[in-house]
């Protein structure tokens, strides 16, 4: 059994995303052994600790205050305490607080050890039925305006299976963006309550879950899990190449970006496309012959 530095440290420890009795041997042992938790939400920490018999002093670090709690936290590890950071569920750092102080503390010279456990992100990959092989984590997505269009557009051409977050409010309209990029008959895995009473796997086209979704009553966390994209090389006209290349640049792609998805997914010379995406732009569109990569 692996024991806690004689030295001051930073522990990341995982905590259960529903179901308390996911809370490990080794996390329990770790909160129990430290001598300061940082905790996203300290009361709700406090009753994880109390139902595990421990009692520790604590410290708030949440989003809106980790920039000035992240200097007292290293200067007490400096000190020589341990210290353990939690987020309300899950791992620490993972669309939770967390990475600004780690980052700190490498730099600082710090030992930062991970205590691993619970996360819905993995949960949901594991039970969704997509491919697991190589996948993508996008957390939430931004709420609005270009950065929203730029993550959408970014996905239109991946070919990794895609995880998402999505808080239920915002799920419907989450679904409809992605079924307009990627398509009706694209499958989902939609996870809900991971771990807890109501936990609930639908699985479908976006198509379906479009329908699903906007007609049912949400409550609880929800995980997306989303089948990468297979693009085969096809055959495409000039005109229907520079098509999409607008199509990406208007969905928040910039030029050179959309240029290097459509080539890549055609099999053909960037540098021709680029060329001829910029030369359609001074005439009209003539024919041309491009060279396969």
């Amino acid at each position: 059994m692996q024991e806690l530095a004689q030295s001051g440290a930073l522990y990341l420890v995982a905590t259960p995303i529903g179901n308390l009795a996911d809370m490990s041997a080794r996390a329990i042992r770790t909160l129990g052994e430290v001598d300061l938790v940082a905790a996203e939400d300290t009361r709700r920490t406090r009753q994880l600790l109390t139902h595990f018999g421990l009692a520790k002093p604590l410290v708030s670090y949440y989003r809106e205050n980790e920039e000035r709690r992240q200097g007292e936290i290293l200067d007490q590890i400096k000190e020589g305490k341990k210290v353990a950071l939690v987020s309300d569920a899950g791992m620490p750092g993972i669309s939770d607080p967390g990475n600004k102080l780690v980052s700190a503390a490498i730099q600082a010279g710090i030992p930062v050890i991970p205590i691993p456990g619970p996360t819905a992100l993995i949960a949901a990959l594991a039970a969704s039925g997509q491919g697991t092989e190589r996948f993508v984590f996008e957390g939430f997505l931004p709420r609005s305006g270009k950065p929203r269009r730029e993550r959408l557009a970014a996905l239109a051409t991946e070919e990794r299976t895609i995880v998402l977050y999505e808080a239920p409010h915002r799920l419907p309209e989450t679904l409809k963006d992605l079924l307009r990029l990627l398509g009706g008959e694209r499958q989902v895995t939609v996870a809900r309550e991971l771990t807890k009473i109501h936990e609930e796997f639908w699985r479908g086209t976006l198509q379906e879950a479009v329908a699903e979704f906007t007609a049912r009553e949400l409550k609880g966390e929800f995980t997306l899990v989303v089948a990468g994209g297979s693009f085969a090389k096809v055959e495409l006209s000039p005109e229907e190449l520079l098509d999409r290349v607008e199509e990406l640049i208007q969905d928040g792609k910039s030029p050179s970006e959309a240029i290097r998805a459509v080539a890549e997914r055609a099999g053909i010379s960037r540098r021709e496309l680029y060329t001829t995406y910029q030369n359609s732009r001074r005439e009209p569109r003539g024919e041309q012959k491009w060279k396969t990569k």
